[in-house]
């Protein structure tokens, strides 16, 4: 398939549209399902890119979350603790943790449920039918993957009436070294970001605490993997082998981390006993739940406790979560990893990533204020590696 026309561009007045190799020749994808549009094309390239780089990194299966053009989270293969698996809604899967690849989607699909919603899938793997199985039971766009296997692809195609988007792509593809787009209809070109993320970038750890152990080395690598896909401005905290708060296309890197790290707050106070017992009623889908759960934990849009709305959701009034319950449960938190895309340009970075629990840190370093950070980090015993290299992606 040397090119494919597609409905429109990244809104309905933008036609005609397609996509092709600009040297003539064929695509190195097959729709095996759906119609797939502009935007979910550049999620599909893009999030391939991502998971694609981890497995060669970590050797691990690896799965990303993606929505317009960055992720929502990314993970890798690693069995589910009993209550991450009830905060992911994926406590009644039999077979879970027989499938590496299948932990790595319920990670990265339950981190952020709330922006994971409609979702574009990127499996580093053939998908298997464990997978299958848990994409095809939530709200998604589409999927890419080098393979799936023959019954894995029955289930997925039978999803959204069979017109789930399915994107099959050769894992062997390897693309021209310089890149191009057009902007306003001048020409951009660049040479591909291949820099290589792995252990030996966090060689250099200019804290007083030098320590960072194999658990916050793979963290920290998951991080900057998952930032070099992601809008910049951007920072991603991670823990346990996936990230589990990103915060994408600020324009201040304070508000990236604190954007990210509200998020990762979010991700711990799921698995917090008194979210995982609330008392839903059974006719409250997974959807609902997340919108319910996150009014729970942020108190935002609505009081989902308060007399009138407790009936619509909860079989009992649930007790209000409050800030110091919240609080005290997060202080419980260490160990996080956090990476950022550039240098932090103030200990105020440090000072919010703290309260999420953060001990590691991956960052460029060169800032004029490098001092006043490294003092930050001292202050609460974090260790922090300047990596050397800028990861923006727009």
């Amino acid at each position: 398939m040397k090119e494919f026309e597609l409905k429109y561009g990244c809104n309905p007045n933008q036609k005609p549209s397609k996509i092709y190799m600009h040297d003539g020749s064929d695509l190195p994808i097959e729709i095996l399902c759906g119609r797939p549009g502009y935007i979910n094309f550049l999620d599909a390239f893009n999030s391939w890119q991502l998971v694609k780089e981890l497995k060669a990194a970590l050797g691990l299966p690896a799965v990303t979350s993606f929505k317009h053009v960055s992720p929502t989270s990314a993970a890798v293969g690693i069995p589910l603790p009993e209550k991450l698996k009830k905060a992911c809604f994926v406590d009644d899967v039999e077979g879970l943790d027989d499938s590496p690849l299948a932990c790595a989607y319920a990670r990265a699909r339950g981190t952020d449920r709330m922006c994971s919603f409609g979702d574009w899938v990127a499996l580093s793997d053939v998908c298997d039918v464990t997978t299958a199985k848990l994409i095809k039971r939530e709200v998604s766009d589409g999927v890419i993957a080098p393979g799936y296997e023959p019954e894995a692809l029955e289930i997925l195609k039978s999803k959204r009436k069979g017109n789930y988007n399915i994107v099959q792509i050769d894992p062997d593809y390897v693309p021209a070294e310089q890149e191009h787009k057009q902007v306003f209809g001048i020409t951009f070109e660049q040479g591909r970001n291949n820099f290589k993320i792995d252990r030996e970038l966090l060689g250099n750890v200019v804290t007083a605490n030098k320590d960072l152990p194999e658990e916050a080395v793979r963290d920290l690598i998951i991080s900057l993997i998952t930032l070099k896909y992601t809008q910049s401005n951007s920072v991603c905290y991670a823990w346990g082998g996936q990230a589990v708060g990103v915060g994408a296309g600020q324009q201040s890197r304070i508000h990236c981390t604190r954007l990210a790290g509200s998020k990762a707050d979010t991700f711990f106070l799921r698995q917090a006993d008194k979210v995982l017992n609330l008392p839903f009623r059974e006719d409250i889908g997974r959807p609902d739940r997340d919108n319910v759960i996150d009014g729970y934990i942020n108190q935002n849009e609505e009081d989902v406790c308060a007399d009138g709305n407790w009936q619509k959701y909860f079989t009992v009034q649930p007790a209000p979560f409050t800030k110091e319950e919240q609080r005290a449960y997060l202080d419980t938190i260490t160990g996080v990893s956090l990476g950022s895309d550039a240098f932090f340009p103030f200990g105020d970075n440090i000072e919010r990533a703290h309260k999420s629990g953060v001990s590691y840190i991956a960052e460029p370093g060169g800032s004029i204020r490098d001092d006043q950070v490294i003092e930050t980090c001292d202050k609460y015993g974090i260790a922090m590696a300047f990596t050397g290299m800028r990861l923006f992606h727009h």
